[in-house]
Parts: structure tokens; C-alpha cells; sequence
């Protein structure tokens, strides 16, 4: 049996998402776990070397974790011939340009989204790690989500028949920092500072469309700035200049029409934080982040509209929750070791920075597709 060590350069995980979901709960799990299997019984072993601005926050997260490297400078983190590969976390203003160092220095390249501040720099990003020879990926959680999982497997089993819609509803309320501390950094309502919640969430729905349903052929958006003074993480008000708000309608090869909002100024009055609803001609389903509830044409209801009368029907009850088939293990984890696979042992993978372009390309759409107040046709490869 072969083991093998790769040293991963992690830049941003001091932050929220790169500390919890990427270095605790998904390299740090795999370290702790002696590593993961690769098909040809390769042990492939994590090792995770910390960059990022803060010495005090790396410090701290190094003995936290008993992690024995960390560097605020991170062009001699890229010259070090024992890392492998880079990952970056950071602030989206910040990332092209550490990704255009990692590759250049002939790191293999694993990034969250959105991959760049625009969809010129994400196909640049592209291209160049394509020139350049070396292994690239995005992170694109939301398909090893359990209820989305679930999804996807009554698509690929034919359960809608003929799909027609698809209706999401992402968001919950981010306070503005006023009282309660707010929940997300004040970055994410600058747009100088690449903030918005269309360049945030867009990029995940065009994944979450183009793979369980087919690719977004048009796109027509409504962005709103609905609170527009927040307080910062020190306390000190600001205006947002960002939208935090997106109304949007896609249309998907097929004529399928997808019709998503995304909101951090809306109260949560559903089971999951984001869930979709999608209708066939022989059934639908409900799928959130991790439960997924069916009907079926031949147990639907025939509801009666009388608004004279309370009405009987109790319409949750009449749905079926679909079991899960697999472990409910944490979606990032489950792409990091397919990435560590791919690297390795070139196992099979399809999650490269052409795909994040396709994401940032559709948030920059529907961005301008809301200035001029009208439907943006998609082009077909993403470009």
C-alpha cells in the first residue's frame, strides 16, 4: 500500500467558511481520519499549511489544531516545492491575483466562488491553469448536499416525467449590525469590495441548474439593496453599495423556467434555509439542504379553491420524504477527496475553473440583465 503526503497552501481560512467547512471539517477530518483511499489503494494524507494576513489569528489556529506551518507571506508559501496544491478562501477582490501566483508557480489550484471579480478574470484563471498544465477545481458544495443528492437521483430515475419548473428560495435575515452583531462580514454589501448576494449566489445556482437540469440558455434579474445603512464589524455605520437581494427567472435548455430568489433581508417561514420545488408531468419534489419530500401524479390531491371555508387539506401531510441512499457525510469534505483523488491518482473530475467562469459569467449577466431591465440570452459555452 502507497501512502503519500500533500501539502496543501490554505489562504483565507481564518475566515467563516474556510475555517469551519474547509480546514476543520473537511482536511483536518481527513488528516485526523489517516488520510482517504484512492482506487488503487493509494492513502493520500493531508497536510495543511496556513496562509493568510493575520500572524495572531494563524498562530492561533495552528495550535488549535496542531498544525506545524503557517505564513503571512505567501509567495514563499508558492516557492516551497513540498506544497501542491493551493487553496483560496479569501475575499473575492483578492483571490484572482493568488491564483494567478499559484498557478504560475506550478501549484495544482482548488478555489471557492466566486473564482474571480469577473468573468474575464475567471476564464483568464482558466485558460492559464489549462496553459499551465496543472489540476484545477472550484468548490461546488451544493451538489454533494443530501437533499439535492436525493434530487438528482429522481431526475436521473425519470420520476418527473417531463420537468417544467423549478422554484428556489434561498436566504434568511442577516441583521445589519445596528443591535445584533450581523451574521455575514460588511464586505459582502460593498460592491467596490465584490460584495452582493448575486455575485454570490448566482454562481451556485448555475451548477445546480446546469447539473441536475441542464444549462441556463437566459437569464432576466431584478437586484435590490432593500437595507441600505449596515454597521461594520467595529461598530461604525456604513452605507451598502452592494445588492442583497436578487430576483431572477432562467430559462434551461429544454424550455424548462427556473425562477430563484435570493435574499438576506427575508425571515425564514420554510424547513431549510434553501429549498427547490420542482414540477413534472408525473410528480414533483421539495429538496432542501438535506431532506427531500415527493408527490406523485397518482397520490396527488385534487384541491378545490373556496376561500369561504377553512380548508381541510393539510398539504405537508400529503407529501412522502425520500430515504436517503448513501452517507450524509459534509458536501465540502466529499469534493476535497475527490479533488485529492484527481491530483493524485487522476481519478475522474469535471469541477474545473472553466466551470466557475460559467458561474461568474451568469452573475455578471444577471447583474446587467437588472441595469437594462430586460431578459440576457446565455451563451451556449459559457463565454
Amino acid at each position: 500500500m502507497t501512502h503519500t503526503t500533500v501539502r496543501i497552501a490554505m489562504n483565507g481560512v481564518t475566515g467563516r467558511m474556510g475555517h469551519t467547512q474547509h480546514l476543520a471539517r473537511s482536511v483536518l477530518a481527513l488528516r485526523d481520519e489517516g488520510g482517504l483511499t484512492a482506487a488503487d489503494g493509494t492513502v493520500i494524507r493531508p497536510e495543511p499549511v496556513l496562509v493568510g494576513r493575520s500572524s495572531d489569528k494563524l498562530r492561533i489556529l495552528a495550535d488549535r489544531y496542531g498544525i506545524d506551518h503557517w505564513s503571512c507571506d505567501l509567495d514563499t508559501v508558492l516557492s516551497d516545492g513540498s506544497v501542491g496544491i493551493y487553496f483560496d478562501a479569501q475575499v473575492t477582490a483578492a483571490r484572482e491575483a493568488a491564483v494567478r501566483k499559484a498557478v504560475a508557480a506550478g501549484k495544482h489550484v482548488y478555489v471557492e466562488k466566486p473564482t474571480a471579480g469577473d468573468a474575464a478574470g475567471a476564464q483568464e484563471l482558466a485558460r492559464l491553469a489549462e496553459a499551465a498544465g496543472v489540476k484545477n477545481g472550484v468548490v461546488q458544495d451544493k451538489l454533494f448536499l443530501p437533499g439535492l443528492r436525493k434530487l438528482r437521483r429522481l431526475v436521473t430515475d425519470g420520476f418527473f416525467g417531463r420537468i417544467l419548473s423549478v422554484r428556489g428560495e434561498f436566504g434568511y435575515w442577516v441583521f445589519d449590525g445596528g443591535g445584533l452583531p450581523s451574521q455575514r462580514p460588511s464586505w459582502n454589501y460593498r460592491a467596490e469590495d465584490g460584495g452582493g448576494i448575486a455575485a454570490d449566489m448566482f454562481p451556485h445556482w448555475e451548477y445546480v441548474l446546469r447539473e441536475l437540469f441542464g444549462p441556463v440558455t437566459s437569464v432576466q434579474a431584478h437586484l435590490s439593496t432593500h437595507i441600505p445603512r449596515r454597521w461594520d464589524e467595529n461598530g461604525v455605520p456604513y452605507e451598502a453599495t452592494a445588492d442583497d437581494a436578487a430576483y431572477a427567472v432562467f430559462e434551461l435548455a429544454g424550455g424548462i423556467v427556473a425562477q430563484i430568489n435570493s435574499s438576506w433581508a427575508v425571515r425564514v417561514h420554510r424547513d431549510e434555509l434553501v429549498e427547490f420545488q420542482v414540477d413534472g408531468t408525473e410528480g414533483s419534489a421539495v429538496a432542501g439542504l438535506r431532506g427531500c419530500r415527493i408527490q406523485h401524479r397518482a397520490t396527488t390531491p385534487r384541491p378545490v379553491w373556496n376561500p369561504d371555508v377553512p380548508s381541510a387539506d393539510r398539504f405537508r401531510a400529503q407529501w412522502q420524504e425520500v430515504p436517503a441512499d448513501a452517507d450524509d457525510g459534509n458536501a465540502f469534505k466529499m469534493q476535497w477527496e475527490l479533488f485529492l483523488r484527481h491530483v493524485v491518482c487522476d481519478e475522474p473530475w469535471r469541477w474545473d475553473l472553466a466551470a466557475g467562469a460559467r458561474g461568474v459569467r451568469l452573475a455578471e449577466l444577471g447583474v446587467r440583465s437588472a441595469r437594462l431591465g430586460r431578459r440576457l440570452e446565455v451563451p451556449e459555452d459559457g463565454g
